[in-house]
């Protein structure tokens, strides 16, 4: 059951821009926020959803600079449908075996299409906010990930339990890990399928923050309310800077800066293109 407060930040204004497959999408103004709104599955994820994700994204108007992203109930995400693990699969969906017994080049393709949803949350122009409480499994778990930013609440469980089902994370979330915890805890993280509860998450740079339950909501709007207070295209600027940072050189890097800088003053100045 969502709380009160929930309810005021998932409605937004004006209604939904978007509600399908377990994916409600609603903008106020400069924030929207993604919902993932199957909370008597548990929010569990299917290739529908992963659908609808990507089409949030594609919804977005120019005038969001934050995305909240969280899931109504007890749990943000329990990871995918366990239907998708049985023969026959979700209907109108193809099952495994249909997906496996495909050529390269349509197993590829299907895949890709699937990490759609994953992909748009990090593009420079918006800053993404996961609001995490309870399990966050697997594809869940992946879907955090692909966030900018993590506040969790206190009983958040973290867990990539694809490697104990025989595969393997394939929905983006293996490089933030690797970013964020280093390899060999990623590593120890996914083939074991351990949980990462809130303090190991913040101690480790997984999670930005954690709070109490009750006060998750009110913290990602603290955090948004201090991400618009900054110039966007001061922000843009940065997010864009850190994102390269890990792929360029400390020479590389540099030159990077002067040149974000350069078209700060100019813009600052009234001589922007």
């Amino acid at each position: 059951m969502a709380s009160p407060d929930q309810d005021v930040v998932s409605r937004g204004p004006h209604g939904p821009v978007l509600d399908k497959d377990g994916v409600r999408l609603t903008v106020d103004d400069a924030i929207a926020t993604v919902t993932l709104a199957n909370p008597a599955k548990r929010n569990a994820q299917s290739p529908a959803m992963w659908r609808a994700l990507g089409e949030a994204g594609r919804l977005l108007p120019g005038s969001v600079r934050v995305v909240v992203l969280r899931g109504e109930g007890k749990s943000f995400s329990a990871g995918l449908d366990r239907q998708m693990f049985t023969p026959e699969g979700i209907e109108g969906e193809p099952s495994f075996i249909d997906l496996a017994r495909g050529s390269d080049a349509e197993l590829d393709a299907a895949i890709a299409g699937f990490q759609e949803g994953f992909t748009w949350w990090r593009q420079s122009d918006i800053v993404s906010i996961a609001a995490v409480q309870g399990h966050a499994i697997g594809a869940g778990f992946q879907l955090a990930l692909a966030c900018d930013l993590r506040v969790v609440a206190d009983d958040v469980q973290f867990a990539m339990r694809e490697t104990g089902l025989g595969l393997v994370p394939d929905l983006t979330g293996t490089h933030p890990l690797v970013g964020l915890v280093g390899y060999a805890r990623a590593l120890e993280i996914c083939v074991t399928g351990r949980f990462v509860l809130a303090e190991e998450a913040v101690s480790t740079g997984l999670a930005n923050l954690a709070v109490p339950g009750e006060q998750l909501d009110a913290a990602v709007a603290d955090l948004a309310s201090a991400i618009l207070a900054a110039p966007r295209d001061a922000v843009i600027e940065t997010k864009a800077l850190l994102r390269g940072a890990g792929e360029r050189t400390y020479e590389q890097q540099r030159a990077a800066e002067r040149a974000a800088q350069a078209r700060r003053l100019r813009d600052l100045a009234g001589l922007g293109e």
